[in-house]
Order: structure tokens, then sequence, then C-alpha cells
């Protein structure tokens, strides 16, 4: 039976009760467990149960998953191989993705993305912490509810051991993992990168809330990589004709998106600090913030 296809069926003693997600390696269903409750299962494709960098990919994330626990981050459950499926059982995190709830509601107030990247900012630093780097960073990986304001990382799918040696690596020297859009130009040689890397996704997330759009305007594959390997980001305050943020907004956020790692901010947390600390700063003597998104 495919794992495309197992709603009904129990795996590991989770029932499958729908369907909520697919990429190129895994199905992921909303199950029921009778100690555990609601869940996500995450279960490999059943044409790479032989693929032996498949499977190690696949229950690295599951052991990376058990390395960091923080209210940020999914949490796992257990991991393991029955019959012919190899299965990650997760937290079920209620809300939807960033990426669709951004998309519906548009450009998005200061100070819910001050909430929402500082909870991603600590995710990141508590897996940092473990040594463990996301690499693929974007709102399609991060659950938000709504009426909680909670946001949850997911998918340590393509993430490494900074700790790894050179020769463990899964991902070929030469190809770069992650997301075109949200990469930092550091990858897309497919060297090993570091914790600033996901500093550079972090503030890539930031300016789309805030903005509505991306720092770089290409719009094939193709432009895009050339431009990120060849041009500045395009200045926050020059995204979207007449909408205008403070400058420590700007800098903080440009400061994320520096090619040079010598002038990108460090680490998240200093990221993080910075960004949102100006996204809160009250609000000055001509109409504060307001005035300055708006012009009014």
């Amino acid at each position: 039976m495919s794992t495309d296809n197992l709603i009904g069926r129990t795996v590991a003693g989770y029932r499958l009760l729908s369907h909520v997600g697919e990429g190129g390696t895994a199905t992921v269903y909303k199950a029921e467990h009778p100690e555990r409750g609601l869940v996500a299962l995450k279960v490999l494709r059943t044409r790479l149960a032989q693929d032996p960098v498949a499977i190690k990919r696949f229950l690295r994330e599951a052991e990376f998953g058990t390395r960091i626990k923080h209210p940020n981050i999914v949490q796992t459950y257990e991991y393991g191989e029955t019959e012919d499926l190899y299965y990650l059982a997760m937290e079920w995190v209620d809300g939807e993705a960033l990426e669709k709830f951004a998309s519906r509601s548009g450009r998005l107030a200061p100070a819910l993305v001050a909430t929402i990247i500082e909870q991603i900012g600590n995710a990141l630093a508590a897996a940092h912490k473990q040594n463990i780097i996301h690499r693929d960073l974007k709102p399609a990986n991060i659950q938000y509810n709504p009426a909680t304001q909670r946001a949850v990382l997911l998918d340590f799918g393509i993430a490494r051991d900074a700790d790894l040696k050179p020769e463990e690596r899964l991902t070929r020297t030469g190809f770069f993992v992650g997301t075109l859009q949200y990469v930092a130009p550091e990858a897309l040689s497919g060297e090993l990168v570091n914790e600033q890397a996901d500093v550079y996704s972090l503030a890539t997330i930031a300016y789309y809330l805030l903005a509505g759009t991306l720092p770089y305007s290409g719009r094939s594959p193709r432009e895009l990589f050339q431009q990120l390997l060849s041009q500045p980001p395009i200045p926050l305050n020059q995204a979207v004709k007449g909408l205008r943020f403070p400058d420590a907004v700007e800098a903080a956020i440009m400061a994320g998106l520096e090619r040079d790692l010598t002038k990108r901010s460090k680490t998240v947390d200093e990221f993080t600090s910075r960004l949102c600390t100006a996204l809160r700063a009250p609000e000055d003597k001509k109409g504060g913030f307001l005035k300055s998104l708006f012009g009014k």
C-alpha cells in the first residue's frame, strides 16, 4: 500500500484520520493515539523506503526533534520503522502555515511581526545551542495560530548538525538545499553554512511579513539566483512605494540580510533583539510608527 493512501490504517498505534500535506520525501497525516490524543504523523514515501540517503535524512530529522525542547518548536514524540514504513510522530499544532495566513492577511502590523519573529528567533536559538542549523526557514515551515498568536517552527528535514564531519554530509558539494526565495547567498554554492544562514532567512521572513514582498525581485529561479549572487537586496523602505518604516526597523532588517558575513547579525538572538526592540519602539513626537508607515 502506498504511503500516499494510508487513511484509516493504524501505524505503530497511531490511527491515521486525514491527509495534512506532503513533500518530495514524506506525507503528513493527522492521527490519533490512545494516550497522546491527536498527533501529526510523518511517513516516508514507500518509493524511498530502500533509499539509504532518504532514510538517513528522515531519521536525522527525527533525532534532531528529540534533541530540541522548546515551546516554539514542534515536539517530537517518537520515531521508528514498522512493517514497510518509517514514521515520525509529532505534536499536533493547531493553526495554519504562516505562509497561508500572511497571504490572506496582507502586510502584518509591526507589533504582530515582533511577536512572531521573537518566537521563531527564540526557537532557532534553542536549535543553534544544540548545534543544529535549520537551513529551510520559510513561512511554509512555520505553523501559526491567529487565536493564540503562537508560532511553531516545523520541518527539520534538511537541517544539519554543525558538528558533523564533512564526509558525513548528505548534501553533495556544489548543490544547495533550502528554498531559493529565503536561502542565504552563501548557501548557493552548496558549501556548509553556519547559523548566520538562518539569520538571513529569518530576516527575509520579517521583511516579507512587514512589506508583503521579498527583498529580491527576480521572477524566475534563474533570475533570482543571479540576483542573490550579484546584487544587494532592495532596501526595506524602497520595497513598496509610499510604505516607510522607522530607520531602526530598516537597519535591523538589512543587517540580517547582509551578504558580507562580517556585517550580518552574528546570531539570531542579536538579530531578534534588535528588530523586535525597533518594532516595539514607542511613538515619537511626530506621530510615531503609524505615521512612518502610512504618512498620516
